[in-house]
């Protein structure tokens, strides 16, 4: 083979595989960058077994017209790169909407190979496409493929090899005569001296009136008095505009070409995959389905399959330890059981209780029911939750439970003597350290800080591992595409745009990704509201505050995840009413355009892969920003004033901190919202460096008691306020001015803030926590926010229509 490096295009449709495809091809031989001058994703990486062949995946586009930045981008590189082979992946399933891309492609002067994906799928329907009667109409080589399940792919890479070197230019299809007729007088007045396999492509978008390209070749006015003069004639003549005539001569072409190619054996029937969509989709019935799955979703993840291991990560491997495949583990928990009994229950602790519960100290509830219960590890739980509170009100347990329960009461039973016993990383670390006789300062940084802050993260891994491989599963089967038409009908009934929904499924994996993807609503304002509202939804980082608050403060209650997540969509919804109704983001909304692909069972390889891509990332996060972000935690609470001058001490106490200061000074703007504490505050800060860092800090600091009225307020304000210092940065990147990234992260927390206050305040008329003044004013806000969503809108926009293919 040629030593010459060879560089193939890989183009499609979104939803046709493309990715599947190239990951097939490259392996892990893969590199991620951006392409030039843009935030838009560059993936390309080295094909199989043939180290100078790159593979470049484009932007998944519908066509070469330059009204997206994906469209931009992929016809640029097409045009300005190097080239060799342009491989053209197409949907079998949706053959001739996935040809009119094909079309455009074959008159590049680039040799083009294509490959028919899910061509499974196809003979399943018991379908039929003539591959090589295609190949000869179109007049390139074709292979049949399944990039999910791995089919056909060596015949792909041989076929663009064997193009690369052969170098055949595809074939063009002819227009009309009047249309031809046009092209050959563009390609003569202005396009004589360009290499004669580029002409027809640059004279098909001049006749376009493509400005772009218009701007590109620097024609003088002359020549463009003649071209649109042509231009005009062919109008006149076939009493249409120049672009419109050339969509429907390419669909006209297209259906003439598969009419002896393609044979659907449900021409006229339903198939299976329209049989669902009748459910899936249906007015009444598509919305409760969604709420449904992602209940389902939200369930499996975080408090049941995903808690489980969750617990482990937590409890075991970043905790004290645990029974190796849970030998002995029963027989330990009889032997506590029976301790606590004896030991725990006593009437001394009892009338305490009782007492705190006559005085409405918060966690008192709990820990009485405990106790009634006889559920020492529920009881073990609400005072290590709770302590706080009862110390603040005047009542010590810490003495009365050391007494009982203490590590160095002798006949507590200890795990280690049953089964067998495997230590959690800090105690295995502090082990080491005290045997090399490691200084105090550092064992504290090590175990307390690094392991504390970074283990207290980690540990929530397995939830979003089963929460990544779930949605990954809806994405590849074909439902989530359904979910955006579906949203799009219901958006578009409040003058929205059904594709911030795109931007709004991506962002659950990572903010960031979800914001660059707004790049796709070609309406400015619309998309600027995408852009402020995306990361309302909550990320994969977000999901550890979630679970920590369901756990630690709602003993896993199974609707705290769910509501979580369509507190999210509810946020969007209201916000994008109450903006549209403003003059920055008045306007008609961006039509929508949603392909359905064919539902169909994806294969393991592509869920765990996609599952990877996102857990990935939120690994090697925890072992940079957030481990860096543990150290400064860790510092700052170690740091501080000791007896009257700025000092260190390991046992300070939070307020005298660094840490504790810096909450002191703002913890105030969050006592309306029930979380003004100094750890609550610090954790809400530093979420602004990364969302895992609010478990993070108290990984470090331990948790400080709250109700559950207060948790469930603190966990709507982090998850609606401000996202991370990265997705911040992808803000001011999309924006692209600083004045209006600040408006952004000032709408965001703004409504973040009136969002938790009607929560907590609100919740306080059954709690009786909050004040009056602080329920005056979430009362004016909710009547605020009553008002701007059923005030009529300033101008009439005529209803628009969601367009299915």
């Amino acid at each position: 083979m040629n030593t010459k490096e060879i560089r193939i295009a890989l183009a499609g449709n979104p939803n046709c595989g493309k990715t599947t495809l190239f990951n097939a091809l490259t392996g892990s031989n893969q590199f991620v960058g951006n392409w030039p001058g843009v935030t838009v994703e560059k993936k390309e990486g080295k094909l199989k077994k043939h180290e100078g062949v790159i593979i470049t995946d484009l932007p998944g586009i519908y066509s070469l017209s330059p009204y997206t930045l994906e469209e931009v981008v992929a016809r640029n590189y097409l045009l300005n790169d190097q080239v060799d082979v342009i491989l053209n992946i197409v949907d079998g399933t949706n053959l001739e909407r996935n040809l009119y891309l094909t079309t455009q492609l074959c008159e590049l002067g680039i040799p083009v190979v294509m490959a028919i994906n899910m061509m499974d799928i196809v003979k399943k329907n018991g379908d039929r496409i003539d591959v090589l009667e295609l190949s000869n109409k179109l007049g390139i080589p074709i292979i049949e493929i399944s990039a999910l399940k791995g089919t056909g792919i060596q015949n792909v890479s041989d076929a663009v090899i064997k193009a690369a070197a052969y170098g055949k230019t595809a074939s063009h299809h002819t227009f009309s005569d009047v249309v031809e007729h046009a092209l050959a007088q563009i390609k003569e007045v202005a396009l004589y001296d360009m290499p004669e396999e580029k002409q027809r492509w640059y004279a098909l978008k001049l006749f376009e009136r493509d400005e772009k390209i218009l701007s590109l070749l620097k024609l003088n006015a002359s020549i463009k008095a003649h071209i649109e003069k042509d231009i005009q004639n062919a109008e006149k003549e076939l009493d249409d505009d120049a672009e419109s005539i050339i969509t429907n001569e390419r669909y006209l072409y297209i259906s003439s070409i598969i009419q002896n190619c393609y044979k659907k054996k449900t021409r006229g029937k339903l198939t299976t995959s329209d049989k669902i969509d009748k459910i899936v989709t249906n007015r009444f019935l598509a919305l409760p389905i969604f709420v449904i799955v992602m209940f389902c979703v939200y369930y499996l993840s975080v408090s049941t399959i995903g808690t489980w291991a969750t617990d482990w990560a937590n409890d075991g491997l970043f905790g004290d330890g645990w029974h190796l495949l849970s030998i002995g583990s029963h027989d330990y928990d009889e032997a506590i059981t029976n301790y606590a009994e004896e030991h725990v229950w006593t009437p001394p602790l009892i009338t305490i209780i009782d007492q705190a519960v006559s005085a409405d100290v918060t966690g008192a509830k709990e820990m009485k029911n405990a106790i009634i219960q006889q559920d020492y590890s529920a009881f073990d739980e609400a005072y290590h939750t709770y302590t706080d509170a009862f110390t603040k009100a005047g009542y010590d347990l810490s003495q009365m439970y050391n007494a009982v329960l203490g590590d160095d009461v002798n006949g507590v039973p200890e795990p280690s003597a049953y089964g067998i016993w495997i230590p959690g990383i800090p105690v295995m670390m502090n082990q080491i350290l005290e045997s090399i006789h490691t200084a105090s300062w550092l064992q504290s940084l090590i175990v307390d800080g690094i392991i504390g802050g970074v283990g207290a993260v980690l540990g929530f891994v397995p939830q979003m591992i089963v929460l990544f491989l779930l949605l990954a599963f809806l994405e590849a089967c074909g439902y989530m595409s359904r979910i955006a038409f579906v949203l799009d009908r219901i958006f578009r009934k409040f003058n929205l745009s059904g594709k911030s929904f795109i931007p709004m499924l991506i962002g659950t994996g990572c903010g960031v990704p979800g914001i660059m993807a707004s790049r796709t609503i070609e309406n400015e304002s619309d998309r600027r509201m995408t852009i402020m509202t995306t990361t309302f939804i909550p990320c994969g980082a977000k999901l550890p505050i979630i679970a920590m608050i369901a756990s630690a403060l709602f003993h896993g209650a199974w609707w705290v995840a769910p509501s979580a997540y369509f507190i999210g969509i509810a946020a969007i919804v209201i916000s994008g009413i109450m903006l549209k109704k403003t003059r920055m983001f008045a306007g008609d909304p961006a039509p929508f355009v949603m392909e359905l692909p064919s539902y169909h069972m994806p294969t393991l390889t592509h869920l765990l892969r996609s599952m990877w891509e996102r857990a990935s990332s939120f690994i090697k996060k925890a072992g940079t920003i957030i481990l860096l972000s543990s150290i400064v935690i860790w510092a700052g609470s170690v740091f501080g004033m000791v007896n009257g001058s700025f000092g260190f001490d390991l046992d300070m106490e939070l307020e005298n901190s660094m840490l504790g200061m810096l909450g002191n000074v703002v913890s105030w703007i969050f006592i309306p919202l029930g979380f003004g504490n100094i750890k609550a505050t610090i954790a809400t800060i530093m979420g602004l460096v990364a969302k895992e860092e609010v478990v993070g800090v108290f990984g470090v600091l331990d948790f400080e008691g709250m109700s559950q009225l207060a948790a469930y307020s603190f966990l709507c304000f982090n998850l609606l306020c401000a996202p991370c210092f990265a997705a911040i940065g992808a803000i001011r990147r999309e924006m692209n001015s600083a004045k209006w990234t600040l408006f952004a992260i000032g709408y965001q927390c703004s409504f973040a803030y009136a969002v938790s206050l009607m929560i907590y305040q609100f919740g306080s008329l059954f709690t009786g926590e909050g004040h009056m003044s602080g329920l005056i004013f979430a009362t004016l806000i909710f009547c605020f926010m009553i008002y701007m969503l059923f005030k009529p809108y300033k101008e009439f926009i005529k209803p628009r229509k969601t367009i299915r293919v």
